[in-house]
């Protein structure tokens, strides 16, 4: 189960900090490492760094967004700190280990780590199911990259010694990217509905994200709203040629 879960590193900027990253994630069991478009290929720098899961490196898959590295998972959880416009379920590190192991038996499991130093976009956050908050010392909660890769390995690895991974979650989750798709079809059917003013959007649909990962529909449930979405477009065609 283990090798279901997937680190992901965005936008990295230190090419020893892939390297670490990748070392902490061998002495935890993990092998799944994708880079989000980092500043410059892993290196020398990198290899020395991984002491020994250079393998590791060599097998990662570089692409050029988040949603291209997450498009195959049905579980995204991105490191966040808690103050955001929008607030998003949150889990700790221990949760996140737990949840990641309960539903890697179903489909591959994202998690997310952002830039050194602003870590990710709201919008790259939007792509995540959750948020995840190493609760460090509050007065120097000072964690480089690879400590928070040790930290969330560790805790997925403690999940699966503790039998999690037995325990699979009944439900059929859609893959990040059938979830983007049904974004999509919502928001053209809102625009043409005239609910979404083009020039003026406003916030509706960062509400409607994070109410939708917040509920997490099923996949069936997913296809029923897609349904809906189209027999409200057919009508609105319907409409204006009569």
């Amino acid at each position: 189960m283990l090798e279901q879960v997937r680190i992901v590193l965005v936008n990295t900027s230190h090419t020893g900090n892939m390297g670490s990253a990748a070392r902490a994630m061998k002495t935890m069991g993990l092998s799944d490492l994708c880079l989000v478009d980092p500043v410059s290929p892993p290196d020398g720098q990198s290899v020395a760094l991984a002491a020994g899961a250079s393998d590791i490196l060599a097998n990662a898959r570089t692409v050029p967004t988040l949603a291209e590295a997450v498009a195959d998972c049905g579980l995204v959880i991105g490191t966040s700190a808690r103050s955001r416009t929008w607030s998003w379920p949150m889990l700790n590190a221990r949760e996140a280990g737990e949840k990641a192991m309960a539903e890697a038996p179903k489909h591959k499991v994202a998690l997310v780590f952002g830039r050194e130093r602003t870590g990710l976009t709201n919008e790259e956050l939007q792509l995540c199911h959750y948020h995840v908050a190493i609760p460090a010392n509050p007065e120097y909660s000072s964690l480089n990259l690879a400590m928070a890769v040790q930290t969330l390995s560790y805790e997925v690895r403690m999940a699966w010694l503790a039998g999690t991974q037995e325990q699979p979650v009944a439900e059929d989750y859609p893959l990040a990217s059938d979830l983007e798709r049904f974004y999509e079809h919502l928001e053209q059917t809102l625009l043409d509905t005239g609910f979404i003013i083009k020039p003026h959007p406003g916030q509706v649909m960062t509400k409607l994200r994070r109410l939708f990962n917040r509920a997490r529909p099923e996949d069936h449930e997913l296809n029923i709203l897609r349904g809906i979405l189209t027999s409200v477009q057919r009508r609105i065609v319907k409409k204006t040629t009569e």
